[in-house]
Parts: structure tokens; C-alpha cells; sequence
């Protein structure tokens, strides 16, 4: 059971808003992992009461959790177990106690950004999503300047370090709160965070690095994916701006339905129609499967939803060797019309089953109306 976020900083549920602070403030400095190195127990006691704090320090996160608990908190913004992912811890300490004592202050930054990650939408067969294919796809993407070979510079110029962070990208702002003195990092407005200036902008790109460009890429599909399953090509996104590393591009399938087909996990389904004739007296046909035809022996005296399986003639499986079956399912087609020679036949039947059935000259829905007027 998670632990009370209330006990995790030694307060009351009535607690006003400055206990609360002094309560953190006091454990944080007393849990942190540069006062305690090494310290693992302390180090996870320090997460959990910042987690508590960031919580409890928001007006709506503190009364959802007050109702719904820790999972209504998350749904106000953010997952709690989230907030030590790619920002939420180094940001609140620098914000509390300055860079310096969190010993979480961001590198420097040489100009060069990470390029975007790009999607795009790929319409499959039925039979190319069982099967794999090769399948070319086409997107526009950001790609690195050929004129300015991606500094963002007119050719014969280069750009300046940014007078104002000298080329890290960043400031510090130091701000005095009731907390005590508070360090933040922040963007450099002058460069925008790229540490850079252009003087002089490359006229093709204007100063990105990067012009639009139109690419194709041979993807490789393999057996087995399903609707929805995203591919994912390493490097094939935007160009980085100013040298920077690609970003990915995503790749999304989309299955377009089988009129004969349909699919449950690795299993292939389909519907197999016969007369009451072939189902009383058996028969064995050919039925279409994905891998073409198949025969199948159906018994007599088969009912309609029967199913029958064809082993291994299924999806491959994705991650594993082997196929899912085929399954068949019987459906007894009863005619709304017989023709009198098949009628009389019927008849036959029912006087040798000892079958009531309605009489050709008034049928059963017509006695039971000169019953009931």
C-alpha cells in the first residue's frame, strides 16, 4: 500500500500551506542524496516526500488526493510515479535550493538540438499483415541544409557564441522566497537556448539549418503485425538543427479489412455456408483460407455455429515461431421458398420422421388466424 503523503512529511490532513513547506524543506534537506551518499533507503525516502510535497502543494492535486487518493492526484495533472522522469526532479530542487546543492545542473549546451520525431500513416492488405511485406513510404521531413551544411550560416560565415550565457544555452535567476534564496535555470532569451548567434543567416534555410525535403524509405513489414502496431525507423526523422543528432520516425499500420476474413489474435476466422441438406447428410468441401484452398470433411448431422479448425494455417506469431489456426464456422442456410418437387420431398421426410408440419393447402400461420377470428 502506497504510504500517506500527509505521514511522509510528518503533518496533519488540516495542515496549512506554509507547514507543509517547512515540513518538506526540513526532510529534504535532511534526505538528500548529496547529504546522505550512497544511501539508498534515503534516497528513496527523499523521492516519496517530494512526490508527497508536489502534491499536496497544488490546490487541486491536494483535494483530489484528499478524495480519490494518489491516483485521483495523478489524474489532475501528471502521474506521481512520473515525476522523477526527464524533468520533475532536477527542476523542483534547483527551484528550492539552487543548482548548486542538488548537484543537478544541466551540462552545457553546444547549439546542436535533437530533431523532431515524425509519424506517419501506412495502409496495409489483410493478406501483406499476415504475411510481411516491403513497403515503400513517402513523408516530408526537415532534412540538414546542403548550403550551409546545417550551421544555419550564410556560406563563408560561422556562428558566434552567445555573448550573454557564453554558449551554454542557459541562465541562472537567482530570486529570494519565503523558502530562502532560489536558483533556476532557465533558457538564454538572446540565443534561445542554442548557446549561438547567426549574424549573418544562410539565405536557403534562413538560419535553421534545415530545409523540407521529400524522402522515401523501403520499410520492411514483418509477418504478423497487427492494426495499430507502430514500426520504428532510428534516425529517419527530422534532421537535428545546428548538427544535431535525427530524431525517429514512427511508422503506424493500418489493416484494411477482409470481406472473407477476420482475425482474433493469431487466429484467422471465416464462415463456411451449407444447405440443411449437406448438414444433415454431411458433406466435404474446399474452403478458402489464407493460404488458398483447404478441404474439410463436415459430418452429417452438423448444427449451425459448429467450428471446426485447420491447425497452422492462422497469423504468424510476431515474436515467436509458428502459426495460429483457422477457424471455420458452420452456418445452415434454411431456404424462405421451396419449389414444389422440394416440398413434396420434405413431406416425405416429415411423414417418414413422423414430423407435424403445416398443410400446403392452409399453412400453420393461416389455421392459427381463423383460430384466433
Amino acid at each position: 500500500m502506497a504510504a500517506d503523503f500527509y505521514e511522509l512529511l510528518g503533518v496533519s490532513r488540516t495542515a496549512s500551506d506554509d507547514e507543509i513547506k517547512k515540513a518538506y524543506r526540513k526532510l529534504a534537506r535532511e534526505l538528500h542524496p548529496d547529504t546522505n551518499p550512497g544511501d539508498k533507503e534515503s534516497e528513496e525516502r527523499f523521492k516519496q516526500v517530494s512526490r508527497a510535497y508536489e502534491t499536496l502543494s497544488n490546490a487541486e492535486k491536494r483535494r483530489a488526493y484528499d478524495v480519490y487518493g494518489e491516483g485521483g492526484a495523478s489524474q489532475m495533472g501528471g502521474d506521481p510515479n512520473d515525476f522523477f522522469g526527464q524533468s520533475g526532479f532536477g527542476d523542483i530542487f534547483e527551484s528550492m535550493f539552487g543548482a548548486a546543492f542538488g548537484g543537478n545542473a544541466r551540462t552545457s549546451r553546444s547549439g546542436a538540438l535533437r530533431g523532431e520525431d515524425m509519424q506517419v500513416s501506412v495502409s496495409l492488405t489483410f493478406e501483406e499483415a499476415v504475411f510481411g511485406v516491403h513497403k515503400e513510404v513517402s513523408i516530408r521531413v526537415p532534412a540538414t541544409c546542403t548550403t550551409c551544411g546545417g550551421n544555419g550560416s550564410k556560406p563563408g560565415t560561422t556562428p558566434t557564441i552567445c555573448p550573454s550565457c557564453q554558449g551554454a544555452g542557459s541562465v541562472k535567476k537567482i530570486a529570494q522566497t519565503i523558502l530562502g534564496r532560489m536558483v533556476t535555470t532557465v533558457a538564454c532569451d538572446r540565443c534561445r537556448g542554442n548557446g549561438q548567434i547567426i549574424s549573418t543567416p544562410c539565405q536557403d534555410c534562413r538560419g535553421d539549418g534545415r530545409r523540407t525535403v521529400d524522402r522515401t524509405y523501403t520499410v520492411d513489414v514483418p509477418p504478423g503485425v497487427d492494426d495499430g502496431t507502430t514500426l520504428h525507423l532510428t534516425g529517419k526523422g527530422a534532421a537535428g538543427g545546428r548538427g544535431g543528432m535525427p530524431g525517429d520516425l514512427f511508422i503506424s499500420l493500418r489493416v484494411t479489412p477482409d470481406p472473407r476474413f477476420t482475425r482474433e489474435r493469431n487466429d484467422i476466422h471465416s464462415v463456411l455456408h451449407i444447405s440443411y441438406v449437406q448438414a444433415a447428410l454431411g458433406v466435404e468441401l474446399e474452403v478458402e483460407t489464407i493460404d488458398g484452398l483447404e478441404g474439410l470433411v463436415i459430418p452429417g448431422g452438423t448444427q449451425s455455429g459448429k467450428r471446426f479448425t485447420i491447425r497452422g494455417k492462422g497469423v504468424p506469431h510476431l515474436r515467436s515461431r509458428g502459426r495460429g489456426d483457422h477457424i471455420v464456422t458452420v452456418s445452415v442456410d434454411i431456404p424462405t421458398a421451396v419449389s414444389h418437387e422440394e416440398e413434396t420431398l420434405l413431406r416425405q421426410l416429415a411423414t417418414v420422421r413422423g414430423d407435424i408440419v403445416a398443410h400446403h393447402e392452409a399453412g400453420l400461420f393461416s389455421r392459427i388466424k381463423s383460430a384466433l377470428f
